[in-house]
C-alpha cells in the first residue's frame, strides 16, 4: 500500500500501482466526472498515470489554467486529426493550447474557407463522440524520424533532429493519428464537450518570415455549450470594439501599403487625443519634478555600443549603412536612454543634483517582425512617454514608489487601471548571452527590486527571461479586447549602465559613485494606448479627452448665426466644438453625431434663439432638456477639468 496526501491535507492509502483516475473515482466520482489532469508530487500527469510510491496529489478540472491548457490542447491534436481524414495530404507543422482556445498550423495546397471550417467542425465532433483513447508512447531519436518519415511528416522531423541525439521522444495515438507531442493530454478525445473553429490565418514555420507560409486555424473548446456560446459572445462584442476597425470606421487613424507595414498614419481626431494625453503627461510629469529633454531620432553606431544595445537588440534596430563598408553607420533609436545619459554627463554631478528626473516625449522606431504586426498595438514606429531617473542607492525605493505612483494616477484617470496586472520581469539565468552583468550584479538587482516591490505590496508574477537585457523591471500588463497580453508600462531598476556610460557623482564624503537610474514609462506608448482606449470605451471617449467634444445642430439656416456664436463662446472657453451647418433634417444630423460618438449635442432653434439657450443631447444620457448656454459651458468646463469618466 502506498500514502497518497490530497490537497485538503486528506492521506488516503492505495494499493500500489492504482492509476490516478482510479484513486480519484475513490474520493469522488463526481470529481472524476471533471477531472482533466493531476499533479503527483508538484509533476503534471494524466490520468491514465500509475502511483507507485507515498505521494501528493491534486486533482485539476476546467477550472484551472493547466486544466483548460492541456484541454485545449487536446482539442487542437482532435483539429489536427480531423484535417488529416479530410485532407490527407496535409502536412501537419504544431498545434498548441494558447490564451483562451488553440491553434494548429498545416501546409496545405488549398485554402482553409469558412466551408472547410464548417466540415473540419463536423469531423472533430464525430472524433469526439468515438471517444478515441488518448495514449502515450515513446521511440529514441531515429526511431522517431522513421516514423515521422513514412508519415511523410517533414516538419515534424525538423523538430526532432533539433533534439539531442539521447532524447527519447514522445508522442501520442488517438484512433489512426499519432502525433510527436510532449503532452501531458486528456485520457480520450470524449472529454471534450464543446467546440468551435473560429478563425483562419497565414502563418510563417516557425516565425520566421524566410520560411514556407503556413495555414493556421484558431478554435476554442469548453466543458459544455453555455460556456462556449458565452464566450462566443464576448468574442463577437470584441469584434465591435476592436481598435483596428473601429479606430478606421471613427476616422482616428490609417494604414498605407506604399508606407509600410507597422507605420500607422493618425488621422485629425486620433492626433488630437494623441496631443491631449501628450500635454496632459508632461504637465503632470513637470508637476512632479521632471525635466524635459528633446534628443535626437539617431546616433552613431559607438552609443549603441556603448549602451550595449548593439550586441544584445542590433535586430530590432533599423540600421542606416553598412558596418562592413561605412565609416560612420547610424541607426534610428529604439529607446531613448543612452541620449539621455548624455544630458546627464553635460556636467560634473554631486549628490545635491540627485535625483535627477529627465523627461521625455520620445519616438522609437523598432525592427518588430510582420507578423507580430497589430493595428496600434504593435508598430515600427511609435511615441512613449519615456524617463530616466538617476539616484542614490538610498534614494532608489521611493523614487521608485514616486515612478509607480505616477503610472497609477495615469491608469486611474484614464479609466485603464482595473484592467492591469504586475509582471516582475527577471533575467534568464540558463541564457546569460542575452544579458550584459554578471550573476552577482543580477542577483544584486533582482533582490534590490523585489524588497521594494514587497515592500510596496505589489500583487506581481514573476516572468523568467522577459527582463532587459541591462536589468529586471516591473511590467504593468494588459490585455486588449481578444485577451491578448501586452505591457502597457514599465519601470526598471538599472545598476549597471551608469558605469559603461562613465556617469559618477561626487558622494558626501568626496568619493566618486555612479548613480542608480530607474528607467521608467508613465503612460506607456501613445499608440497603445490609443488602441486600447478605443477599445475600453468602444470609441465614445470620456468627453475631456474627445476630438470633438460638442456638435451644435442649427434646426434650419436662420438658427446658423447664434450655433456659431454658440460655439465661438465654447472654443474660447478650450472646448472642441463645430457645427452642422449642413441642408439636412436634424434628426438626420443627430444620428450622425451619434454615429462619430460626439459627447454632447447641441440643439439650435427659435425657442434657443430667443432665451439664449441650447437644447442638450448627451452621448451618455439622453436629452437632457434646455439650459442656458453659459450654465451648459460652465457643466462641460468642470466636467472636462475634472476628466470625468
Amino acid at each position: 500500500m502506498i500514502k497518497v496526501t490530497l490537497k485538503n491535507g486528506e492521506v488516503k492509502e492505495y494499493e500500489k500501482g492504482t492509476s490516478v483516475i482510479d484513486a480519484i473515482k475513490e474520493i469522488s466520482e463526481g470529481l472524476a466526472r471533471a477531472a482533466l489532469i493531476a499533479e503527483v508530487n508538484g509533476k503534471t500527469t494524466e490520468l491514465t498515470a500509475l502511483l507507485t510510491e507515498d505521494c501528493s496529489l491534486n486533482v485539476l478540472t476546467f477550472d484551472s489554467d493547466t486544466g483548460k491548457k492541456v484541454y485545449r490542447h487536446t482539442t487542437s491534436h482532435i483539429l489536427a486529426q480531423a484535417v488529416k481524414r479530410l485532407y490527407p495530404d496535409v502536412k501537419l507543422a504544431i498545434g498548441p493550447a494558447i490564451e483562451n482556445g488553440f491553434y494548429y498550423d498545416f501546409d496545405c495546397e488549398n485554402s482553409f474557407g469558412q466551408e472547410s471550417l464548417v466540415k473540419i467542425e463536423e469531423e472533430m465532433k464525430k472524433i469526439i463522440k468515438e471517444k478515441l483513447p488518448v495514449e502515450r508512447f515513446e521511440l529514441p531519436r531515429e526511431e522517431a524520424i522513421a516514423l515521422m518519415k513514412e508519415k511523410g511528416e517533414f516538419y515534424k522531423i525538423e523538430l526532432i533532429e533539433e533534439l539531442p541525439e539521447d532524447s527519447v521522444i514522445s508522442f501520442y495515438k488517438q484512433g489512426e493519428f499519432i502525433d510527436l507531442c510532449a503532452g501531458p493530454h486528456l485520457d480520450n478525445t470524449g472529454k471534450v464537450k464543446a467546440v468551435k473553429l473560429t478563425q483562419t490565418a497565414g502563418a510563417y514555420w516557425r516565425g520566421d518570415s524566410k520560411n514556407k507560409m503556413l495555414q493556421r486555424i484558431y478554435g476554442t473548446s469548453f466543458p459544455d455549450n453555455k460556456q462556449l456560446n458565452s464566450y462566443l459572445e464576448a468574442l463577437e462584442d470584441a469584434k465591435k470594439r476592436d481598435h483596428n476597425k473601429l479606430g478606421r470606421e471613427l476616422e482616428l487613424f490609417t494604414t498605407s501599403d506604399v508606407i509600410g507595414q507597422g507605420l500607422p498614419i493618425l488621422l485629425p481626431k486620433g492626433a488630437k487625443v494623441i496631443q491631449i494625453l501628450q500635454r496632459f503627461v508632461e504637465d503632470e510629469e513637470e508637476k512632479r519634478g521632471w525635466l524635459l529633454t528633446k534628443t535626437p531620432y539617431m546616433a552613431k553606431s559607438d552609443l549603441y555600443k556603448l549602451s550595449g544595445h548593439w550586441d544584445h537588440y542590433l535586430d530590432g534596430m533599423f540600421v542606416l549603412g553598412d558596418p562592413e563598408k561605412d565609416k560612420e553607420v547610424f541607426a534610428l533609436r529604439p529607446m531613448t536612454c543612452p541620449f539621455q545619459y548624455q544630458a546627464y554627463l553635460n556636467k560634473a554631478r554631486s549628490y545635491r543634483d540627485l535625483p535627477l528626473r529627465y523627461n521625455e516625449t520620445s519616438t522609437l522606431f523598432r525592427n518588430e517582425s510582420s507578423g507580430e504586426m497589430h493595428g496600434l498595438i504593435r508598430v515600427r514606429q511609435f511615441t512613449i512617454s519615456e524617463g530616466h531617473l538617476m539616484c542614490t542607492p538610498e534614494q532608489l525605493e521611493s523614487e521608485f514608489k514616486g515612478c509607480l505612483e505616477l503610472a497609477i494616477y495615469m491608469l486611474k484617470t484614464l479609466g485603464l487601471y482595473e484592467d492591469v496586472s504586475y509582471r516582475f520581469s527577471q533575467w534568464d539565468p540558463e541564457d546569460k548571452e542575452k544579458y550584459i552583468g554578471t550573476p552577482e550584479q543580477w542577483e544584486e538587482a533582482q533582490s534590490t527590486m523585489k524588497r521594494i516591490l514587497d515592500h510596496l505590496e505589489i500583487p506581481y508574477k514573476i516572468g523568467i527571461g522577459e527582463a532587459a537585457f541591462y536589468g529586471p523591471k516591473l511590467d504593468i500588463q494588459i490585455r486588449n479586447v481578444f485577451g491578448k497580453e501586452d505591457t502597457l508600462i514599465t519601470l526598471q531598476i538599472d545598476q549597471m549602465l551608469a558605469q559603461n556610460f562613465g556617469m559618477e557623482y561626487t558622494d558626501k564624503d568626496g568619493s566618486k559613485k555612479n548613480p542608480y537610474i530607474i528607467h521608467r514609462t508613465s503612460i506607456g506608448c501613445y499608440e497603445r494606448t490609443l488602441a486600447l482606449l478605443i477599445e475600453k470605451y468602444a470609441g465614445a471617449f470620456p468627453t475631456w479627452l474627445a476630438p470633438l467634444q460638442v456638435k451644435i445642430l442649427p434646426i434650419i439656416d436662420k438658427h446658423f448665426d447664434y450655433a456659431y456664436d454658440v460655439a465661438e463662446r465654447l472654443k474660447s472657453e478650450g472646448i472642441r466644438a463645430s457645427v452642422d451647418a449642413r441642408n439636412e433634417k436634424i434628426g438626420y444630423k443627430i444620428r450622425e453625431a451619434q454615429l462619430e460618438k460626439v459627447p454632447f449635442m447641441l440643439i439650435i432653434g427659435d425657442k434657443e434663439i430667443e432665451s439664449d439657450s441650447v437644447s442638450v443631447r448627451s452621448r451618455r444620457e439622453g436629452g437632457l432638456g434646455s439650459m442656458k448656454a453659459d450654465d451648459f459651458i460652465s457643466k462641460i468646463v468642470k466636467e472636462v477639468k475634472d476628466k470625468v469618466r
